[in-house]
Formats: structure tokens, C-alpha cells, sequence
């Protein structure tokens, strides 16, 4: 049976009418879309390979009926209809858990003010991913949004406790398996980029190498194929700043501040690209 969320969701506080994708408009804008996490068009032969892999962990739908339903469920998202997409992606199950996990997550970065339902929203979205992993073992995104939900809940522990926690592992494995299946996930990328930075900078170069195989270096590197993949995504601009702050905060600050604006002159394609560029925005004032 579904978890119920019970805080109120706010509401997408930006004009949605660009990101209605309507119909045909959905698949032609796809591709863009969904460059940064490489998720497949949601067209009646996904829909049906995506019930065979599932097997008995798949809805009681024909693949025409899922595809129809995926498609609303990401149109939803992309028009900042978070719950929408959320309830719709979750009543799914496994099947429906990417678009699930990235409403919920994405809505509670920016939207959720409280930090203890911040926590229950991803600490959700992780439990939908780990099931994703389980049914659909395969898919690059059911590893991915794992690490997403882990790696925001993290955050809000801090990453000190998220340490203690065991949590770093879990990400850094989710992240290594959804890179296996899927080398060009920018998202992926830059989500690794995060990792090693952010352990580097918690507990030092020498320690951080030694306890979780995090280097700088590497975090430089896998944002820098964020950047070549998806440069004109606003979130990888965020993070490189923040990546920037994290590795050398005095040093790299006017380097971030420049990410940072690069992330908020980006055009939003979507919600979620509004969401990020707003954010950048403010950081710069």
C-alpha cells in the first residue's frame, strides 16, 4: 500500500506555461529534456520491455496503458505538477519510481521548508529506489535515483553523521552501477563529482582517500564530463560552483560565483531547470 505524504505540497511558484508539453511535444522535446539522466521516451515498446523486466513486481497494466500513464506522470513533472507526478509515478510501483523518486526529491530541494519533511520525502523516495533496484536491477536511473534520495538525505544529516551511517558507500555504489549501465548519465557524473568532493572536504585529502577512495581529482574530473555532456544544463553549472566552494572555498570563490551565473543565465526547459536556475540566481545577490 502507498505511504502517504502528509505535508502539503507547494505549488511550482514560477509560470508553468513553457513547460507544458502537450501531446507529440513531449517525445519531440525528449531528448533535451532528459539529456542529464538518460531516460528512455516512455513509448509502448519501453512500456512493454519495462513490464516483462519487472515481472511480478509490474502493474496490472497492458504497455499501451503504461505508456500513456509514464507520459502524463513526466509531463507532470516537467510542468512543476511535482505531486502530480509523484502520486502517478508511485502508484506505478518499481515501474513508475524514476519519475517518482525525481518529483519528490526535486520538489523537496526546493519547495519543502522543513528540514525533518525534507528528510521523510527523501528518505521515501529512497525506499521507491531501492524497490526500483530490486524489480529492475538493469536500469541505470534505478540506481541513480537511489543515490539521488540517499544523497540529498545525507545532506540533510550532514555529512559527518551520513558518514557514520554507512550512507557514502551505498551512494558511491549506486552511482559506480548506474555509470556501468549507462557511461553517458551526466547526472551520474555530476552526483560523483559531489561525492568526492564533499568527503574531501569533511575530512580531509589523505583520510578521504584512504577511508572512501575520494580525491579531488576526481570530482574535477567526473564534473567536467558533466559540463562536456550537458553544458547548457543549469544544475551541472550549480554544482561545479558548488564543487568549486567545497574543494577550495577562498581560492575557487569568484571561479563559483561564476558557475553560479552561468547556471542562472541558462533557459529552463523544464520545472526542475527553473527551480535550479533560481536558485544559482540567488546565490549571486
Amino acid at each position: 500500500m502507498a505511504r502517504k505524504t502528509s505535508s502539503a505540497w507547494a505549488p511550482f511558484p514560477f509560470d508553468a506555461t513553457p513547460y507544458a508539453y502537450p501531446g507529440d511535444a513531449l517525445k519531440k522535446a525528449w531528448p533535451k529534456l532528459h539529456a542529464g539522466d538518460t531516460e528512455p521516451y516512455p513509448d509502448v515498446k519501453r512500456a512493454a520491455a519495462l513490464l516483462k523486466a519487472a515481472g511480478k513486481a509490474a502493474p496490472k497494466l497492458e504497455a499501451e496503458a503504461l505508456a500513456s500513464a509514464l507520459q502524463e506522470a513526466w509531463r507532470a513533472f516537467h510542468r512543476g505538477d511535482f505531486q502530480t507526478a509523484f502520486s502517478a509515478g508511485e502508484a506505478l510501483g518499481p515501474v513508475g519510481a524514476s519519475v517518482a523518486v525525481k518529483a519528490i526529491g526535486i520538489h523537496a530541494t526546493y519547495l519543502v521548508e522543513d528540514d525533518d519533511e525534507k528528510l521523510r520525502r527523501f528518505q521515501r523516495a529512497a525506499e521507491l529506489a531501492e524497490a526500483a533496484v530490486q524489480a529492475l536491477p538493469e536500469e541505470a536511473n534505478s540506481h541513480y535515483r537511489l543515490a539521488f534520495a540517499l544523497g540529498r538525505y545525507s545532506q540533510g544529516l550532514s555529512i559527518a553523521k551520513a558518514l557514520k551511517m554507512g550512507i557514502a558507500g551505498k551512494v558511491r555504489t549506486a552511482l559506480d552501477t548506474a555509470l556501468e549501465l549507462a557511461p553517458k548519465h551526466a547526472e551520474a557524473h555530476t552526483a560523483l563529482a559531489v561525492y568526492h568532493a564533499e568527503i574531501v572536504s569533511k575530512i580531509g585529502t589523505m583520510l578521504a582517500g584512504l577511508t572512501y577512495g575520494a580525491k579531488a581529482a576526481e570530482a574535477e574530473k567526473h564534473i567536467a564530463t558533466a559540463l562536456k555532456l550537458t553544458p547548457a544544463s543549469p544544475i551541472t553549472h550549480v554544482e561545479h560552483g558548488n564543487i568549486l566552494l567545497l574543494l577550495d572555498e577562498r581560492r575557487n570563490e569568484d571561479a563559483a560565483a561564476a558557475a553560479y551565473e552561468k547556471a542562472a543565465k541558462c533557459k529552463p526547459l523544464d520545472a526542475m531547470e527553473a527551480l535550479d536556475a533560481a536558485w544559482a540566481a540567488d546565490q549571486l545577490e
